[in-house]
Protein backbone atom coordinates (compact mmCIF):
# COMPACT_ATOMS: atom_id res chain seq x y z
CA UNK A 1 0.00 0.00 0.00
CA UNK A 2 1.64 3.24 -1.17
CA UNK A 3 2.59 5.82 1.41
CA UNK A 4 2.32 3.41 4.38
CA UNK A 5 4.95 3.20 7.10
CA UNK A 6 5.07 0.72 9.97
CA UNK A 7 6.89 2.50 12.81
CA UNK A 8 8.18 0.09 15.47
CA UNK A 9 8.97 1.89 18.72
CA UNK A 10 11.46 0.36 21.13
CA UNK A 11 10.67 0.35 24.84
CA UNK A 12 13.02 3.31 25.32
CA UNK A 13 10.53 5.46 23.38
CA UNK A 14 8.06 4.94 26.24
CA UNK A 15 10.14 4.26 29.37
CA UNK A 16 13.51 6.03 29.85
CA UNK A 17 16.54 3.77 30.21
CA UNK A 18 17.60 5.53 33.43
CA UNK A 19 14.28 6.54 34.93
CA UNK A 20 11.90 5.41 37.62
CA UNK A 21 9.21 4.21 35.20
CA UNK A 22 6.49 6.41 36.73
CA UNK A 23 3.45 7.17 34.60
CA UNK A 24 4.51 10.83 34.48
CA UNK A 25 7.86 9.84 32.94
CA UNK A 26 6.14 7.48 30.52
CA UNK A 27 3.68 10.15 29.37
CA UNK A 28 6.42 12.75 28.88
CA UNK A 29 8.56 10.42 26.80
CA UNK A 30 5.55 9.17 24.82
CA UNK A 31 4.59 12.77 23.99
CA UNK A 32 8.13 13.43 22.74
CA UNK A 33 8.06 10.33 20.53
CA UNK A 34 4.55 11.01 19.20
CA UNK A 35 5.42 14.59 18.25
CA UNK A 36 7.65 13.23 15.50
CA UNK A 37 5.14 10.58 14.45
CA UNK A 38 2.54 13.36 14.14
CA UNK A 39 4.93 15.28 11.88
CA UNK A 40 5.32 12.19 9.71
CA UNK A 41 1.55 11.88 9.38
CA UNK A 42 1.25 15.61 8.69
CA UNK A 43 3.72 15.14 5.81
CA UNK A 44 1.23 12.79 4.14
CA UNK A 45 2.32 9.33 5.27
CA UNK A 46 -0.15 6.74 6.52
CA UNK A 47 1.22 5.23 9.69
CA UNK A 48 0.82 2.10 11.79
CA UNK A 49 2.58 2.30 15.15
CA UNK A 50 3.85 -0.81 16.90
CA UNK A 51 5.69 -0.79 20.21
CA UNK A 52 7.64 -2.87 22.67
CA UNK A 53 6.22 -3.81 26.06
CA UNK A 54 9.35 -4.36 28.13
CA UNK A 55 9.65 -3.98 31.04
CA UNK A 56 5.91 -3.31 31.37
CA UNK A 57 4.74 -6.87 30.73
CA UNK A 58 7.30 -8.02 33.31
CA UNK A 59 5.82 -5.53 35.78
CA UNK A 60 2.35 -6.94 35.13
CA UNK A 61 3.65 -10.46 35.80
CA UNK A 62 5.32 -9.17 38.97
CA UNK A 63 2.05 -7.67 40.20
CA UNK A 64 0.39 -11.03 39.51
CA UNK A 65 2.93 -12.76 41.70
CA UNK A 66 2.71 -10.14 44.46
CA UNK A 67 -1.02 -10.73 45.04
CA UNK A 68 -1.32 -14.35 43.94
CA UNK A 69 -2.62 -15.39 47.40
CA UNK A 70 -5.63 -13.06 47.01
CA UNK A 71 -6.21 -12.70 43.25
CA UNK A 72 -5.70 -15.57 40.77
CA UNK A 73 -2.77 -14.68 38.49
CA UNK A 74 -3.48 -14.38 34.79
CA UNK A 75 -1.63 -16.39 32.08
CA UNK A 76 1.06 -14.69 30.05
CA UNK A 77 -1.07 -14.18 26.91
CA UNK A 78 -3.53 -12.15 29.00
CA UNK A 79 -0.63 -10.17 30.46
CA UNK A 80 0.54 -9.48 26.89
CA UNK A 81 -2.95 -8.20 26.05
CA UNK A 82 -3.02 -6.05 29.20
CA UNK A 83 0.25 -4.39 28.23
CA UNK A 84 -1.04 -3.74 24.69
CA UNK A 85 -4.12 -2.02 26.08
CA UNK A 86 -2.29 0.17 28.57
CA UNK A 87 0.55 1.25 26.29
CA UNK A 88 -1.80 1.56 23.30
CA UNK A 89 -4.09 3.88 25.27
CA UNK A 90 -1.17 6.11 26.20
CA UNK A 91 0.17 6.29 22.62
CA UNK A 92 -3.32 6.76 21.17
CA UNK A 93 -4.12 9.69 23.44
CA UNK A 94 -0.71 11.32 23.01
CA UNK A 95 -0.70 11.01 19.21
CA UNK A 96 -4.23 12.40 18.91
CA UNK A 97 -3.25 15.39 21.05
CA UNK A 98 -0.10 16.02 19.00
CA UNK A 99 -2.04 15.85 15.72
CA UNK A 100 -4.67 18.29 16.98
CA UNK A 101 -1.92 20.66 18.13
CA UNK A 102 -0.65 20.68 14.53
CA UNK A 103 -4.11 21.34 13.13
CA UNK A 104 -4.90 17.78 12.01
CA UNK A 105 -8.10 16.06 13.05
CA UNK A 106 -7.42 12.37 12.61
CA UNK A 107 -8.93 9.28 14.22
CA UNK A 108 -6.38 7.23 16.17
CA UNK A 109 -7.19 3.74 17.41
CA UNK A 110 -5.29 0.97 19.17
CA UNK A 111 -6.10 -2.69 18.54
CA UNK A 112 -5.37 -5.62 20.79
CA UNK A 113 -3.71 -7.77 18.13
CA UNK A 114 -3.36 -11.55 17.97
CA UNK A 115 -0.33 -13.06 16.27
CA UNK A 116 -0.43 -16.66 15.08
CA UNK A 117 2.51 -18.89 15.95
CA UNK A 118 3.06 -22.59 15.33
CA UNK A 119 2.49 -25.18 18.06
CA UNK A 120 5.48 -26.98 16.58
CA UNK A 121 7.84 -24.01 16.93
CA UNK A 122 11.06 -25.19 18.57
CA UNK A 123 10.87 -22.24 20.98
CA UNK A 124 8.23 -24.11 22.98
CA UNK A 125 10.74 -26.87 23.68
CA UNK A 126 13.59 -24.46 24.38
CA UNK A 127 12.27 -21.26 26.02
CA UNK A 128 14.87 -18.49 26.21
CA UNK A 129 13.09 -15.18 26.93
CA UNK A 130 13.50 -14.08 30.60
CA UNK A 131 10.58 -12.22 32.17
CA UNK A 132 9.46 -11.04 35.58
CA UNK A 133 11.04 -11.21 38.99
CA UNK A 134 14.40 -12.50 40.18
CA UNK A 135 14.13 -15.35 42.68
CA UNK A 136 16.42 -17.24 44.99
CA UNK A 137 17.24 -20.79 43.96
CA UNK A 138 14.95 -22.43 46.52
CA UNK A 139 11.91 -20.41 45.43
CA UNK A 140 12.79 -20.95 41.76
CA UNK A 141 12.85 -24.72 42.26
CA UNK A 142 9.46 -24.54 44.00
CA UNK A 143 8.00 -22.65 41.01
CA UNK A 144 9.37 -25.32 38.70
CA UNK A 145 7.68 -28.06 40.75
CA UNK A 146 4.39 -26.29 41.45
CA UNK A 147 3.76 -24.37 38.22
CA UNK A 148 5.96 -26.08 35.68
CA UNK A 149 7.93 -22.87 35.04
CA UNK A 150 11.32 -23.10 33.35
CA UNK A 151 13.77 -21.19 35.56
CA UNK A 152 17.33 -20.13 34.71
CA UNK A 153 20.11 -18.23 36.42
CA UNK A 154 20.17 -14.80 34.77
CA UNK A 155 23.62 -13.15 34.71
CA UNK A 156 24.24 -14.22 38.33
CA UNK A 157 21.60 -11.76 39.53
CA UNK A 158 19.12 -14.45 40.47
CA UNK A 159 16.77 -17.00 38.95
CA UNK A 160 14.13 -15.92 36.44
CA UNK A 161 11.37 -17.56 34.51
CA UNK A 162 12.08 -18.05 30.81
CA UNK A 163 9.27 -18.36 28.28
CA UNK A 164 9.12 -19.29 24.60
CA UNK A 165 9.65 -16.64 21.93
CA UNK A 166 8.16 -18.29 18.82
CA UNK A 167 8.37 -16.96 15.29
CA UNK A 168 5.38 -14.79 14.25
CA UNK A 169 3.54 -16.14 11.21
CA UNK A 170 0.38 -14.10 10.73
CA UNK A 171 -1.42 -11.08 12.20
CA UNK A 172 -5.05 -12.08 12.75
CA UNK A 173 -6.35 -8.50 12.52
CA UNK A 174 -4.27 -7.48 9.45
CA UNK A 175 -7.40 -7.19 7.26
CA UNK A 176 -9.09 -4.83 9.71
CA UNK A 177 -5.92 -2.74 9.96
CA UNK A 178 -5.79 -2.40 6.15
CA UNK A 179 -9.42 -1.23 6.07
CA UNK A 180 -8.72 1.35 8.75
CA UNK A 181 -5.73 2.66 6.79
CA UNK A 182 -7.95 3.14 3.74
CA UNK A 183 -10.16 5.34 5.95
CA UNK A 184 -7.10 7.42 6.98
CA UNK A 185 -7.26 6.10 10.54
CA UNK A 186 -3.94 5.99 12.38
CA UNK A 187 -3.57 2.50 13.86
CA UNK A 188 -1.59 1.27 16.86
CA UNK A 189 -1.28 -2.50 16.62
CA UNK A 190 0.80 -5.60 17.42
CA UNK A 191 2.11 -3.99 20.61
CA UNK A 192 4.81 -5.96 22.37
CA UNK A 193 4.87 -8.41 19.46
CA UNK A 194 1.15 -9.10 19.83
CA UNK A 195 -0.75 -11.72 21.80
CA UNK A 196 0.62 -15.15 20.78
CA UNK A 197 -2.09 -17.56 19.65
CA UNK A 198 -2.21 -20.92 17.91
CA UNK A 199 -4.82 -22.31 15.55
CA UNK A 200 -6.89 -25.24 16.77
CA UNK A 201 -9.06 -25.99 13.77
CA UNK A 202 -11.20 -22.88 13.31
CA UNK A 203 -10.50 -21.66 16.82
CA UNK A 204 -7.70 -19.52 18.23
CA UNK A 205 -6.15 -20.22 21.62
CA UNK A 206 -3.67 -18.10 23.56
CA UNK A 207 -0.31 -19.57 24.53
CA UNK A 208 2.26 -18.65 27.19
CA UNK A 209 4.92 -16.89 25.14
CA UNK A 210 6.36 -13.50 24.19
CA UNK A 211 6.90 -12.62 20.51
CA UNK A 212 9.74 -10.37 19.35
CA UNK A 213 8.10 -7.06 18.44
CA UNK A 214 10.39 -6.27 15.49
CA UNK A 215 9.79 -9.64 13.83
CA UNK A 216 6.05 -9.20 14.38
CA UNK A 217 6.23 -5.67 12.94
CA UNK A 218 7.86 -7.08 9.79
CA UNK A 219 5.00 -9.57 9.37
CA UNK A 220 2.48 -6.77 9.87
CA UNK A 221 4.28 -4.59 7.30
CA UNK A 222 4.20 -7.46 4.79
CA UNK A 223 0.52 -8.21 5.33
CA UNK A 224 -0.62 -4.60 4.88
CA UNK A 225 1.76 -4.01 1.96
CA UNK A 226 3.71 -1.20 3.68
CA UNK A 227 6.43 0.60 1.75
CA UNK A 228 8.74 1.15 4.69
CA UNK A 229 9.48 -0.52 8.01
CA UNK A 230 10.98 1.97 10.46
CA UNK A 231 12.57 0.51 13.58
CA UNK A 232 13.34 3.04 16.32
CA UNK A 233 15.79 2.04 19.01
CA UNK A 234 18.40 3.48 21.41
CA UNK A 235 21.27 3.90 18.91
CA UNK A 236 21.44 6.28 15.91
CA UNK A 237 22.64 3.65 13.42
CA UNK A 238 23.49 -0.02 12.99
CA UNK A 239 27.18 -0.78 13.51
CA UNK A 240 29.59 -3.53 12.59
CA UNK A 241 32.46 -4.14 14.98
CA UNK A 242 30.27 -2.60 17.68
CA UNK A 243 32.20 -1.58 20.80
CA UNK A 244 35.61 -2.16 19.20
CA UNK A 245 38.24 0.12 17.68
CA UNK A 246 37.00 -1.02 14.26
CA UNK A 247 33.39 0.07 14.90
CA UNK A 248 31.76 1.36 11.73
CA UNK A 249 28.26 2.70 11.09
CA UNK A 250 26.19 1.25 8.28
CA UNK A 251 24.27 4.05 6.61
CA UNK A 252 22.96 3.04 3.18
CA UNK A 253 23.38 -0.67 2.51
CA UNK A 254 21.94 -3.30 0.20
CA UNK A 255 20.35 -6.49 1.43
CA UNK A 256 23.25 -8.73 0.33
CA UNK A 257 25.73 -6.78 2.46
CA UNK A 258 23.47 -6.96 5.50
CA UNK A 259 23.15 -10.72 5.03
CA UNK A 260 26.95 -11.05 4.90
CA UNK A 261 27.37 -9.16 8.15
CA UNK A 262 24.63 -11.22 9.80
CA UNK A 263 26.18 -14.48 8.69
CA UNK A 264 29.53 -13.29 10.05
CA UNK A 265 27.97 -12.94 13.52
CA UNK A 266 27.99 -9.14 13.70
CA UNK A 267 24.54 -8.70 15.23
CA UNK A 268 23.90 -10.16 18.69
CA UNK A 269 20.69 -12.03 19.41
CA UNK A 270 19.93 -9.95 22.51
CA UNK A 271 20.23 -6.55 20.83
CA UNK A 272 20.43 -5.77 17.10
CA UNK A 273 19.97 -9.35 15.86
CA UNK A 274 16.13 -9.46 15.76
CA UNK A 275 15.98 -6.00 14.17
CA UNK A 276 18.31 -7.07 11.37
CA UNK A 277 16.38 -10.31 10.87
CA UNK A 278 13.13 -8.32 10.68
CA UNK A 279 14.74 -5.99 8.12
CA UNK A 280 15.98 -8.87 5.97
CA UNK A 281 12.59 -10.58 5.99
CA UNK A 282 10.71 -7.42 5.09
CA UNK A 283 12.97 -6.62 2.13
CA UNK A 284 12.81 -10.25 0.96
CA UNK A 285 9.00 -10.03 1.10
CA UNK A 286 9.02 -7.03 -1.25
CA UNK A 287 9.44 -4.03 1.04
CA UNK A 288 11.23 -1.05 -0.45
CA UNK A 289 13.20 0.21 2.56
CA UNK A 290 13.96 -0.47 6.20
CA UNK A 291 15.18 2.39 8.38
CA UNK A 292 16.81 1.70 11.75
CA UNK A 293 17.57 4.74 13.87
CA UNK A 294 17.30 6.42 17.25
CA UNK A 295 13.81 7.25 18.49
CA UNK A 296 14.59 10.99 18.60
CA UNK A 297 15.74 11.04 14.95
CA UNK A 298 12.63 9.76 13.20
CA UNK A 299 12.16 12.75 10.89
CA UNK A 300 15.86 13.06 10.06
CA UNK A 301 16.00 9.35 9.29
CA UNK A 302 12.93 9.48 7.03
CA UNK A 303 14.56 12.39 5.16
CA UNK A 304 17.70 10.28 4.64
CA UNK A 305 19.86 12.40 6.94
CA UNK A 306 20.21 9.87 9.77
CA UNK A 307 19.96 6.19 10.54
CA UNK A 308 20.75 3.00 8.67
CA UNK A 309 18.83 2.49 5.42
CA UNK A 310 18.57 -1.09 4.14
CA UNK A 311 17.53 -1.42 0.50
CA UNK A 312 16.83 -4.25 -1.95
CA UNK A 313 19.78 -5.46 -4.06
Amino acid sequence: MRGVDVVALGGNAIIPNKGTGTIEEQRLLTDTSMRQVADLIAAGRRVIVTHGNGPIVGNIVERNEAVKDRIPPMPLDVCDADSQGGIGYMIQQSLRNELLAKGFSRDVVSLVSQVVVSKEDDAFKHPTKPIGLFYGEEEARALEREKGFRMVLDANRGWRRVVPSPDPLEIVEAGVISKLLELDVVVIAVGGGGVPVVREGNRLAGVEAVIDKDLAAAVLARMVGAERLIILTSVPEVYVGFGTAAQKALRRVKLAEVRRHRDAGEFHAGSMGPKIEAAIRFIEWGGTRVIISEATKLLEACAGAAGTHILPD
